[in-house]
């Protein structure tokens, strides 16, 4: 059975709540594309939220 890749804004996403909770600037985003962008700066922002209630050290 093939796995199905996940979506580019799925990807994004994830790759944003990453760095957010790797401790790395919002304008270290590497998207151009809007819709990319936005996604990423979204798991940036959940990562940092997570940070401050004490969900991830």
């Amino acid at each position: 059975m093939k796995r199905q890749k996940r979506d580019r804004q799925d990807r994004a996403h994830s790759r944003g709540y990453q760095a957010g909770i790797s401790g790395r600037s919002k304008e270290n985003c590497p998207y151009q594309a809007a819709d990319a962008k936005s996604e990423w700066l979204g798991g940036w922002r959940e990562a940092i939220a997570d940070k401050q209630n004490g969900l991830v050290k």
